[in-house]
């Protein structure tokens, strides 16, 4: 039996519209053209953010353009009822390429980047914008190739102090930290469907912050007796929130 070939999802930053085509962006047209090899009557599957998924064909493939008719749309159903946030401790090399990754495959609907005491990365001026606009690249990945129906956004990083002074926003959101010390599990706190979940990163939160951060609203939360690196330690709260308050409890 032949197998069937793959259709490949792309991220576009575009309103979409069945019946339009469209000229999609030269690091578009590079992976799907050149890596993938797509040609004329290729199928592909875009999205934009909008809740909708819309299936398309190529019309063109060259070394300067792919164009696309987008011929219908569609409205699964994947993202979860869990709004959240993960505030994620800048963590070395493919470290946070991995955690960012993982957070945008569990279903994380937005990214804070954060800059710790004990954190050993530093960067500002020209390499932190080139690294805000790889950690976006790799959000944007992460959701193609899962299947979400939006593409997280990875906002500009910011450092403790910064995020500590912020005001509430509007809503109620309940404000989680990962601290291997915390007294309470997920099981003790009052569900919730707006959260945003702190990570510290590779050498832990330093006490002084996890003290300022309880007094910012901030509530201690432990996954169990064993110290987890920064880039597990995300993926396994978040899969634990997503399974009791999400979509992954079956």
């Amino acid at each position: 039996m032949a197998r069937q070939k793959h259709t490949p999802r792309v991220y576009v930053d575009a309103p979409l519209a069945v019946g339009e085509r469209l000229e999609l962006p030269e690091a578009k047209r590079h992976h799907l053209a050149t890596v993938l090899r797509l040609s004329a009557d290729d199928d592909l599957t875009l999205f934009n953010g909008d809740g909708g998924e819309y299936a398309a064909r190529v019309l063109e493939a060259t070394r300067k353009r792919l164009v696309v008719a987008v011929e219908t749309r569609h409205t699964p159903t994947r993202e979860s009822a869990l709004d959240l946030t993960l505030v994620q401790a800048v963590a070395r090399g493919d470290r946070m390429d991995f955690a960012l990754a993982k957070a945008v495959e569990l279903g994380v609907r937005r990214i804070r980047p954060l800059f710790t005491a004990r954190g050993q990365v530093r960067l500002d001026g020209e390499r932190l914008a080139k690294k805000q606009a790889h950690w976006q690249a790799v959000a944007e990945s992460a959701a193609e190739q899962s299947g979400r129906l939006v593409c997280p956004t990875v906002d500009p990083a910011v450092d403790m102090a910064q995020l500590l002074n912020e005001p509430a926003e509007p809503g109620e959101t309940l404000r989680l930290m990962l601290a291997p010390e915390a007294a309470r599990s997920l099981s003790k706190i009052a569900p919730a469907m707006r959260v945003a979940l702190l990570i510290g990163p590779e050498s832990g939160l330093s006490h002084d912050e996890i003290e300022r951060a309880a007094a910012a609203n901030w509530q201690a939360l432990t996954l169990g007796p064993r110290i987890l690196r920064t880039e597990t330690a995300g993926m396994a709260a978040i899969a634990a929130l997503q399974t009791a308050w999400g979509d992954l409890a079956g």
